[in-house]
């Protein structure tokens, strides 16, 4: 839920925390401080992290209210990480956080997790995130570490040559041992993509990993980067994501989507990649589901 008000004159000076409970008295002064410091609060749309800070008549003060249960503290040491060089990083995004800041929070996402493990490593560089995984989504983030790596791998990026594959769990059972699915992709409604005209084209090969009565276990290959575009292609071929009930898939402690690996070549010529396991709820929901994982 976002909330946004407007400093009126008597109430210039006031520190931000006093503020906003002005602002907002359905909400106790506790739970402001605990806003400001996820950094959930913006003034005149720039975040602000510092309760003390005094606001000015006419002030715009905006806070996103997130339910407690769904903060997670996030932190990396250099034995959590996927890889690392002088110019990349990779760690392993869990399931049920986001990738980077929203309107609610920064502390508790990958992008603040990686650039407090910079700072500690005694850069001042930013985490930059060139590019994301959905919150449900678990699996390899890639991070630059600085400038000059950052604009090489977004290019990267925006020219389909980095390689991902990704592991999904779906309901239902496939003939095929492998196949693609090039369909355009378009934005249906605030929250779900579809399979549409006019739309963005889309191109996903998949191959059968494991299958059992009921479920198989899918490599998915994305050739380009649309929006939930893994997501879309299996649900468009009738094979919905476990735990993705959004686009039809049956109810899970967690979405049931990967990013298994990724790779890219470097400045220079080096080949870098970065694995990530899959989390014990992953393995346990594929085991219940009779699917033996190949790690």
């Amino acid at each position: 839920m976002i909330l946004t008000g407007r400093t009126p004159a008597e109430h210039a000076g006031l520190r931000l925390d006093d503020g906003c409970r002005a602002l907002f008295p359905q909400l106790s002064k506790g739970e402001i401080r605990r806003i400001i410091d996820l950094g959930g609060c913006a003034v005149n749309t720039v975040m602000v992290r510092v309760t003390s800070r005094p606001l000015q008549a006419g002030d715009e003060v905006t806070i996103g209210v997130m339910e407690k249960e769904r903060f997670v503290d996030v932190r990396y040491a250099s034995e959590d990480l996927l890889f690392e060089d002088q110019e990349y990083l990779a760690v392993n995004k869990a399931a049920g956080i986001n990738s980077q800041r929203t309107p609610y929070q920064l502390k508790g996402t990958v992008e603040y997790a990686v650039g407090l493990y910079l700072r500690e490593q005694g850069s001042k560089e930013p985490a930059r995130v060139i590019h994301r995984l959905d919150r449900g989504t678990s699996g390899v983030m890639f991070f630059p570490k600085n400038k000059p790596a950052a604009t090489y791998i977004a290019g990267l990026f925006k020219e389909g040559k980095v390689g991902k594959v990704y592991w999904a769990l779906v309901s239902g059972i496939v003939d095929e041992e492998s196949w693609e699915v090039d369909a355009p992709i378009a934005k249906l409604n605030k929250f779900r993509y579809g399979v549409a005209l006019p739309g963005k084209p889309a191109l996903t090969r998949f191959r059968v990993l494991a299958r059992s009565g009921s479920a198989t276990l899918i490599e998915a290959q994305p050739l380009t980067g649309r929006t939930h575009q893994i997501r879309v292609h299996l649900t468009h071929k009738g094979l919905p994501i476990i735990g993705d009930p959004p686009y039809g898939g049956a109810p899970a402690s967690r979405m049931m989507l990967h990013c298994r690996t990724m790779a890219f070549t470097a400045r220079g010529g080096r080949s870098i990649s970065a694995t990530a396991p899959p989390d014990s709820a992953f393995l346990a929901i594929c085991a219940k589901e009779g699917i033996a994982v190949p790690l």
